[in-house]
């Protein structure tokens, strides 16, 4: 992932401005100090997890299986439910499956048919990593209050309604 580290002045915003009329600077500029801190909190995150032997997808597919009742979830679900693509979750599987954190259980009737399930290692390994994560979590989000963070929420969500104009085609 490309880490964009030095993030444009406003002399540097206006100079794109005169050549791009419809360049928008505090639009411009706010879209770029979030994706910087977008980009610093999974930065951060990784580092996170490395300390536990863990990368962000192998994580993510524990935390989808520990959400279900029976912490059991087909492939295809996990992949949908991360945003993932198949083969992509099949790589996670098989690497959480070689660590013994979760299991492919095969339908007896028909072997095709697969349920991925969190072991009892892999939920004593959240159980590790969990606690410190929202003590983490918790440290980084210390300066806003209830409200703040309430605001915050609902400014992620107007930024979110506007991402398909980013990427609609023309």
């Amino acid at each position: 992932m490309l880490e964009l580290k030095d993030l444009p002045t406003t002399g540097v915003l206006n100079k794109f401005a005169e050549r791009y009329p419809d360049a928008d600077i505090t639009a411009i500029s706010s879209f770029l100090h979030l994706l910087r801190v977008a980009t610093d909190l999974s930065i951060a995150l990784d580092t996170c997890l490395s300390k536990h032997g863990l990368l962000q997808g192998r994580w993510w597919v524990l935390i989808l299986l520990m959400r279900e009742d029976s912490c059991t979830s087909t492939p295809s679900e996990l992949a949908d439910k991360a945003g993932v693509t198949r083969a992509t979750m099949t790589g996670l599987i098989d690497g959480l499956e070689q660590s013994g954190l979760v299991e492919r259980v095969y339908n007896k009737s028909d072997r095709r048919s697969v349920q991925i399930h969190l072991t009892d290692a892999g939920q004593a390994k959240l159980d590790v990593v969990m606690p410190d994560y929202y003590q983490r979590l918790r440290l980084c989000m210390q300066g806003l209050n209830e409200t703040q963070r309430e605001h915050m929420h609902q400014m992620l969500d107007l930024i979110n309604l506007g991402i398909p104009e980013l990427i609609k085609q023309k």
